[in-house]
């Protein structure tokens, strides 16, 4: 009875705690009056003569004189393609400059919606890779997975293809297709798929809803979320959106009032999204004051640390486990770090992507954009997320075997550690 009590007493105080959602989405997004008509001055750090500059000027002139097709390149495309060969030579797959159909394109990407194929990709030892197939999307139901390296879009090979013009590639109206080539882990022959675009919501959580709420969510069988036949409870979590907070805090009331003292959290093919929301999920696991993760500027800015608000409603009779795998990233990986590094969590799975920079979105024109990375994420104890990743504390994989026979290793492995608890 007193258990009980104490669960009801811990549901009532998980709702009507008040949760502020700010948009963070893994950036600061400022937003100077940069204007085309500016006369930007030279930094005072930068010291550029007529002299470094004269090979520039001298191919401007050449490609007048000599090339064949110069007079189909306006001088503004030019300079567009300069500034991005500028950034790109910083070898930083995240800081892109946006020529002006490029970044009306990423604002709508940051909106919630928008047409393609619905996977999340980024550069991994220098391969255009998957980082994960958003839920029930076009590239998911085509059979795309965690790892998958592209090799080509329609014809045009990925070798030193940014990310952000493999998206334009790869985008495109509703019911169009797009061919897309890639090669698997562990197999030498490319595998090439055909995907029909569609509309992408962004998923958010999944498990079992009492009748009469709403939400981001879907009420599931036992093997997608909610509270297992063996007393464990299951939530995952696909992104990381202003919306998980309150999904979040929902699927843990849920919990609590189930009774259970085992919970599972899945976090795989989970690419993140703002940090605001991973900031207040992380604490209802830890008391005040505790580190979840830092803003590392490298020295050219004070270290920012986030702390738990201290939500921390749990005891030492909670039970935790989170799932990862090459598809958790950037949120998903200072969510799991944190939990792991304070004794709280577990981690079960294989390492995480190893996406643990933060962009900031600067207007150059009105136009135009700059996305730079401007810090690193480092764990509490001070782990690299960009660097290494995550390393599970119980590794178990998944064999193309398991994935045709629809076997899950690694929640089995989960639920037996739980059970023997």
């Amino acid at each position: 009875m007193e258990t009980l009590n104490r669960h009801k007493k811990l549901a009532q105080i998980i709702g009507v705690v008040a949760l502020l959602v700010v948009v963070f989405f893994m950036g600061k997004y400022s937003h100077p009056s940069y204007s085309s008509g500016e006369n930007i001055p030279v930094p005072d750090d930068i010291t550029l003569t007529d002299a470094e500059f004269q090979p520039f000027w001298k191919v401007w002139r050449l490609l007048n004189e000599k090339y064949v097709g110069a007079t189909t390149t306006d001088s503004e495309a030019r300079v567009w393609g300069a500034i991005e060969g500028l950034t790109a030579s910083l070898g930083d797959p995240y800081t892109v400059f946006f020529p002006p159909e490029e970044s009306a394109m990423f604002k709508s990407d940051i909106a919630g919606n928008f047409e393609g194929v619905g996977m999340e990709i980024g550069i991994k030892d220098g391969i255009l890779t998957v980082v994960a197939p958003l839920k029930d999307s076009p590239a998911e139901k085509a059979g795309v997975r965690t790892g998958d390296k592209i090799v080509k879009i329609g014809d045009q090979s990925t070798v030193d293809l940014p990310v952000d013009k493999a998206v334009k590639l790869i985008r495109g109206a509703k019911g169009t297709p797009i061919k897309i080539t890639f090669i698997r882990a562990g197999e030498s022959v490319p595998v090439e798929k055909t995907i029909i675009r569609g509309i992408i919501d962004i998923p958010t959580l999944q498990t079992e809803i009492r009748p009469g709420t709403s939400g981001n969510s879907t009420t599931t069988s036992e093997g997608g979320g909610g509270l297992r036949k063996d007393g464990i409870f299951v939530i995952r979590l696909f992104s990381f959106t202003a919306q998980s907070p309150e999904l979040f805090r929902r699927a843990l009331r849920d919990f609590i009032e189930s009774g259970s003292h085992k919970l599972i959290i899945d976090l795989r093919g989970n690419p993140g999204g703002y940090l605001e929301a991973a900031w207040d999920i992380v604490s209802w696991f830890l008391p005040a004051g505790k580190v979840i993760v830092t803003e590392d500027f490298g020295g050219k800015a004070p270290n920012k640390v986030y702390r738990s608000k201290g939500y921390d409603i749990f005891g030492s009779d909670l039970k935790l486990i989170i799932l990862i795998d090459a598809g958790s990233a950037s949120a998903s990986e200072i969510m799991a770090g944190a939990l792991q590094e304070h004794g709280v969590a577990k981690l079960v799975g294989t390492k995480t992507f190893g996406k643990g920079s933060i962009q900031e979105l600067i207007p150059i024109t009105s136009e135009t954009s700059l996305k730079v990375t401007i810090a690193r994420w480092l764990t509490p104890k001070g782990h690299n997320l960009s660097r290494d990743g995550l390393v599970p504390d119980v590794e178990v994989k998944i064999s193309p075997k398991d994935i045709e026979m629809k076997n899950d290793p690694q929640m089995n492995k989960a639920v037996e550690i739980l059970n023997k608890q």
